[in-house]
């Protein structure tokens, strides 16, 4: 494994990447040697089963307090922070021309995606037991959001980094009194705290999970604030930078813990694991064409408020086709790139024909050749390897590319 690292390092890595992709895949195999997610687990799981349960009528009794309002209220603002705001959210910070803090804020919630529901899966921790307890899963993604495991809660997590990213920023780049300054933590921590009663008040988590999870939150705020610069110097002017993202995105995957049985949470970090290499694959290569820090801001005379929507109009439906299209070829393509390479694949959703049911699924599959990539990847701890995984992440890679890359682009060509 750090043999193929090292190639790969005197294909073009420089030492440094080759020995943090080595590092990481070191990682992988003596995660998988050890069972190191099973003995975490053996050694958390039981304490914070038990914290939850043991809270369980102290969220009955602030659940008296419900109210109508009070649902839709705390559901709303729960979608503030959960995954589809960051998808509309995202491409309009980009196309309103502060460049620099989206795709800083793409790669903050990235990560706090992975080590929130590497976190999850790892200790495998229930949510509050329901019933008794009354859980308000108003939309679609809520409900998916009930699927995964409870501590730490992701929209306490997503909220400190947003909260605290978008404040540094402000106080950073504007001009901050210390009114400004006061303002602005009272707003965030009011925030913060609202977060947390909701997810309380929902039923969706426990006070230890909500502590947890902001405790998580301002461990990786503050160790991003210390690499962000550097991250951002990488990405517009690094070295191999495609290459090196590629690496570290393929072997995020199979960093990801096993949970005690399968949840949503590895869905989502593909989906922003493929985001972030869209993303800065695209300002790698496009970054002085359309992202430089005198690209054009909104309400400036350079972009108006029509402009922009006409921005906005264009560049939705645009982004949802690349995804369409790209979710199509990926189903296509990467069963046939798998077979020919002798890869052993199976599909829990996109390919009907790959699906494999529980009676033959610890079967070997006699179809599958064994080349050269699969006696690679038997290094890895999975024998059959989820192409499902891949459909998503090439979707949302395609996605975050056109954000950043053909849709620009496309507004330099319109004039907009």
């Amino acid at each position: 494994m750090e043999a193929a690292v090292a190639g790969a390092g005197g294909a073009g890595l420089t030492r440094w990447q080759a020995a943090a992709l080595s590092a990481v895949a070191g990682w992988v195999w003596a995660a998988s040697f050890y069972d190191l997610t099973r003995r975490a687990r053996a050694l958390v799981q039981p304490w914070v089963t038990r914290r939850v349960h043991a809270e369980t009528p102290a969220i009955l009794r602030f659940q008296r307090l419900q109210h109508k309002l009070l649902d839709n209220f705390f559901s709303v603002l729960s979608c503030v922070v959960s995954v589809p705001f960051y998808t509309g959210f995202l491409p309009l910070l980009f196309w309103s021309g502060h460049n620099k803090l989206a795709r800083q804020m793409t790669l903050l919630m990235a990560l706090c995606d992975y080590l929130g529901n590497s976190v999850k899966d790892m200790i495998s921790a229930p949510r509050p037991c329901s019933p008794p307890v009354r859980r308000v899963t108003a939309t679609e993604d809520e409900k998916e959001n009930a699927m995964e495991y409870g501590l730490p809660s992701s929209h306490a997590l997503n909220t400190v980094c947003l909260m605290g990213y978008l404040l540094h920023y402000v106080l950073t780049y504007g001009d901050a009194g210390n009114v400004m300054i006061a303002a602005g933590l009272s707003l965030a921590f009011l925030f913060v705290m609202l977060i947390g009663i909701a997810r309380i008040y929902l039923g969706m988590h426990s006070l230890i999970d909500v502590i947890a999870g902001i405790c998580f939150g301002i461990v990786i705020l503050a160790f991003w604030l210390v690499v962000h610069d550097h991250v951002d110097a990488f990405v517009v002017s690094g070295q191999n930078v495609a290459s090196f993202w590629a690496g570290l995105s393929l072997l995020m995957c199979f960093a990801y813990p096993k949970p005690e049985f399968p949840t949503p949470s590895f869905e989502y970090h593909t989906a922003f694991n493929g985001v972030a290499f869209g993303i800065v694959y695209g300002i790698q290569q496009t970054y002085f064409h359309f992202h430089t820090p005198d690209a054009p801001l909104i309400f400036s005379s350079r972009l108006p408020l029509l402009a922009f929507a006409g921005r906005v109009l264009v560049g939705i439906p645009t982004i949802l086709v690349v995804k369409f299209c790209s979710k199509a070829l990926s189903k296509w393509l990467l069963p046939v790139m798998c077979s020919t390479l002798g890869i052993p694949i199976v599909s829990s959703c996109y390919v009907p024909a790959l699906k494999v049911d529980n009676s033959s699924k610890n079967k070997p599959d006699a179809k599958q050749g064994a080349g050269y990539l699969q006696r690679v990847f038997s290094l890895f701890p999975q024998k059959a390897y989820d192409v499902d995984t891949g459909i998503r992440f090439v979707q949302y890679a395609s996605l975050a590319w056109s954000v950043v890359d053909l849709v620009p682009a496309i507004f330099t060509h319109l004039n907009l």
